[in-house]
């Protein structure tokens, strides 16, 4: 976390010990107070794992140095607040993270764009991304941001981390055609990516004309009661009587009793016939497929990600800051 400048200096500090927060700042070198609460602030989170020494002196840093401040203070400014990211996650005070680095800045639209990416990442590893949406926005909305080679990254990261876990297809869609710095490449997957995201929660997309929305089955439709019927049962044979699907004889006389049990439950004269056989046929082959290998059928069985690692609200204090790393 030490910049090129700080270590170059290195010697002349190491020669007269380790900088504490106790001892008096030393005055004789002409390298800015600023550099030296840098490296007193990595220290102590990286070799002390003192994480609220390092916060302090991350503190101390930023109160030397003008809201202002640009070039080289700039950078150890938007170093200092690195440090004190990490810190505050490794205390689990990640909630304190967007608006203790606000102090230091005019705005969200002044944010470096590190601390940007950084807050970003943060709240959406905790899934809170709607405490960046806001922020994000203003950033992208200034026209001085627009210059930045970073711009680009950071608009895609704010689509893919803020607007679609929140459901904001339109903001999406809109942002990925109409930001000039995302490459053609960049473009077309964020589109992608929304597409897929409204599939996933079942929100049709524009592209999908009405005549395709009217073929779906409607909540009140025949079709649409038995799939929901199938699924409840799908539910309580895996919550409530897995014990009793011991034998593949078992489970063939359970298949036997859902299909009557569909039966008495519609009006029979609209399954008459052909059509009903059809379906009494393909219902009970799809019920003999998921009880008739042994096991307890999982029908909805779902693989989803492990918790997230630390910082989480989940899984507070456990392991490090890793959502760095996403």
């Amino acid at each position: 976390m030490r910049s090129d400048s700080s270590t170059s200096l290195a010697g002349s500090r190491w020669a007269a010990g380790p900088l504490r927060s106790s001892e008096p700042l030393p005055t004789g070198p002409p390298t800015p107070l600023a550099v030296f609460l840098l490296e007193e602030a990595s220290d102590q989170l990286v070799v002390h794992l003192d994480f609220r020494a390092a916060l302090e002196t991350c503190e101390r840093g930023c109160e030397t140095l003008a809201i202002g401040v640009s070039g080289s203070s700039a950078e150890v400014k938007c170093s200092l607040c690195v440090v004190g990211i990490q810190a505050l996650a490794e205390m689990d005070r990640w909630r304190e993270v967007l608006p203790w680095v606000l102090r230091y800045y005019p705005g969200p639209e002044s944010l470096p764009p590190q601390l940007l990416e950084l807050c970003i990442l943060l709240y959406s590893r905790v899934r809170e991304p709607q405490v960046m949406l806001e922020v994000a926005g203003d950033w992208l909305r200034e026209p001085a941001n627009r210059d930045l080679r970073e711009y680009g990254a950071l608009a895609e990261l704010h689509l893919l981390r803020v607007l679609l876990p929140l459901g904001r297809w339109a903001e999406a869609r809109e942002l990925a055609r109409g930001c000039a710095g995302l490459s053609e490449e960049q473009r077309l997957g964020a589109l992608e990516a929304v597409d897929r995201a409204r599939q996933r929660e079942g929100q049709p997309g524009p592209e999908e004309s009405p005549a395709r929305l009217s073929a779906l089955p409607h909540p009140g439709s025949v079709p649409h009661k038995v799939l929901a019927l199938l699924t409840w049962l799908r539910r309580v044979l895996e919550s409530g009587a897995g014990h009793l699907l011991a034998l593949p004889f078992k489970k063939a006389l359970l298949a036997a009793l859902v299909l009557g049990l569909l039966v008495l439950r519609f009006d029979p004269g609209k399954w008459g016939g052909a059509g009903w056989e059809r379906s009494r046929g393909e219902v009970g082959s799809q019920l003999a497929t998921g009880c008739g290998n042994g096991a307890s059928p999982r029908f909805l069985e779902r693989t989803g990600e492990g918790p997230a690692r630390f910082p989480s609200p989940e899984h507070p204090g456990q392991g490090s800051a890793s959502w760095v790393q996403d």
